[in-house]
C-alpha cells in the first residue's frame, strides 16, 4: 500500500500531479481543500464555518480536518493506498495522521515536497484565480497572505517527515510530465 503526503504551498502543482498519481497508482485522493469545497457547496454547518476562515486566508481547524479524513480512510479500508493532499498541514496534524494510520495498521510512505518560489507560486494562484472562480486566488494580498501562512505553519510539517526518512523534494517548476516522471521515480524507489 501506497501512502503518500504530496505536500507544497498552494500552486505548487499538487492538484495536477495528484490526478497523474491516482491514474498511474489506483489511489484515494484525499484532498482536504476539495472535502471542504464540498462541504461549502452543500451549504452544511462545517462548511459555512471552514468557508469564514478560507475567505481571511487562515487554516481550518485541526480537529474538523481530522475527522474529514479519518472517514474517508475509514470508508476505503480496501484501497491500493491513498495521496494525502493538503494534508497534514501543522505538525499537529501530521502526528495525529501517523497515530490515526497505525491504528488502523497503516503508515505513510512518504512525503514529496513540490518546491516553487514565492513569485511564481503568487502568479499561478492569480492566473488560476481567473479561471477557478475561487474568491482565495483573485486577490494578491489574499494570495500572499496563504504563501505566508504556508510558510509559517506548514512548512515545518517537512522537518517531521525527514526526521522520520520520510521527505523527499523534488523540482515543481518544469514540464508537467517531468515533474510527474521525478515523482514516479520516488514513488518507486519505495517499492
Amino acid at each position: 500500500m501506497i501512502n503518500l503526503v504530496l505536500f507544497g504551498p498552494p500552486g505548487a502543482g499538487k492538484g495536477t500531479q495528484s490526478q497523474k498519481l491516482i491514474e498511474k497508482y489506483q489511489l484515494i485522493h484525499l484532498s482536504t481543500g476539495d472535502l471542504l469545497r464540498a462541504e461549502i457547496a452543500a451549504q452544511t454547518e462545517l462548511g459555512l464555518s471552514a468557508k469564514k476562515l478560507m475567505d481571511q486566508g487562515i487554516l481550518v481547524p485541526d480537529e474538523v480536518v481530522i475527522g474529514m479524513i479519518r472517514n474517508k480512510i475509514q470508508d476505503n479500508r480496501s484501497a491500493k493506498g491513498f495521496i494525502f493532499d493538503g494534508f497534514p498541514r501543522t505538525v499537529a496534524q501530521a502526528e495525529a495522521l501517523d497515530k490515526m494510520l497505525q491504528e488502523n495498521g497503516l503508515a505513510i510512505s512518504g512525503m514529496i515536497a513540490l518546491e516553487v518560489n514565492e513569485a511564481e507560486l503568487v502568479k499561478r494562484l492569480l492566473l488560476r484565480g481567473q479561471t477557478s472562480g475561487r474568491p482565495d486566488d483573485q486577490n494578491e494580498e489574499l494570495v500572499q497572505k496563504r504563501v505566508q501562512e504556508y510558510n509559517t505553519k506548514t512548512r515545518p510539517v517537512a522537518d517531521f517527515y525527514a526526521a522520520q526518512g520520510k521527505f523527499t523534494s523534488i523540482n515543481g517548476i518544469g514540464e508537467i510530465e517531468e515533474i510527474f516522471a521525478n515523482l514516479c521515480r520516488v514513488i518507486d524507489g519505495w517499492a
